[in-house]
């Protein structure tokens, strides 16, 4: 899905630990032709083609009942309908490469129209948009997903320390010496240095932030949207959630992304999770 991969196995036999890592290959091949949007056969383009789904595969239906459930959580703040704005975005800047300025008032408007989670109808039989002009993308969870499903199965397979970082990162276990994995969390401002290291231990670590893509050279219009307004959000250059799964943890750290430390903060507590935020000069933790 675009993102560079790489799994750490500690195990005695190297025959077993290859076999291992190939079989989370043909896992991880496999959900990408569940979630991918580069891919038009995959479930998730042929939805957003054709507004509805019969069948859907199972982890399609379990990754939309999770996204629906974070979206619930964070009043809306997270949002998987958000892809007629990527589109939106896209556009603009392709037509205006060099522009400072995102798409017009009455466009925005237009788009966010067809922005609202609880217009997805989601059960094991079909999924479909209660709007026509609707699609998703899953690229704020699908990540975390598939990490947890890696972690799943090499866990399956009795290889219980593991580091996995597929976009997102989870710990399982710990290091050959004993000692908790250790994970670096990339400083925002293009420097390329670690704004902080941090442990995981049977945990897992997300973060967001407005460097990822961006579509305007001065970085204010990029891909974190606010589903609510339609514009970029810019509260916070980067968000780092540490959660139990990487699922929780990508999602959440979208989601935060749209909302101030007030609100981060009591959904945090509520769920229990670790957060770092960045923005500027300006950066707090919770639960660190």
């Amino acid at each position: 899905m675009g993102a560079r991969a790489e799994l750490i196995l500690n195990h005695p036999d190297q025959r077993q630990a290859e076999t291992a890592l190939q079989l989370v290959l043909d896992e991880i091949r496999r959900l990408e032709k569940v979630f991918n949007l580069y891919d038009p056969e995959s479930s998730l383009s042929l939805l957003n083609q054709q507004g509805v789904l019969h069948m859907p595969p199972p982890d399609l239906v379990r990754c939309m009942d999770d996204a629906g459930r974070i979206s619930q959580l964070t009043d809306g703040a997270f949002d998987v309908t958000v892809q007629p704005l990527w589109n939106l975005y896209s556009q603009h800047f392709a037509t205006y490469p060099t522009s400072t300025q995102g798409p017009g008032r009455s466009k925005l408007e237009a788009v966010t129209g067809f922005i609202d989670y609880r217009a997805l109808e989601i059960s094991l039989r079909s999924i479909r948009f209660a709007k026509s002009g609707m699609s998703a993308t899953l690229n704020g969870i699908a990540q975390g997903y598939i990490t947890d499903r890696a972690a799943e199965l090499l866990k399956s397979r009795g290889f219980n320390n593991v580091l996995i970082d597929l976009g997102e990162t989870r710990g399982v276990g710990h290091r050959e010496d004993g000692t908790h994995w250790r994970v670096g969390i990339k400083a925002p401002n293009g420097s390329g240095m670690l704004s902080r290291k941090i442990s995981l231990h049977d945990k897992a670590v997300a973060t967001s932030g407005s460097y990822g893509t961006r579509f305007s050279t001065n970085g204010n219009h990029h891909h974190l949207f606010d589903p609510k307004t339609g514009r970029s959000a810019n509260l916070w250059k980067s968000v780092s959630v540490i959660a139990d799964d990487a699922t929780r943890a990508d999602a959440l750290s979208t989601a935060f992304s749209n909302l101030p430390e007030s609100k981060i903060r009591n959904i945090a507590k509520t769920l229990d999770v670790s957060v770092i935020a960045i923005n500027g000069d300006k950066t707090f933790s919770i639960n660190i």
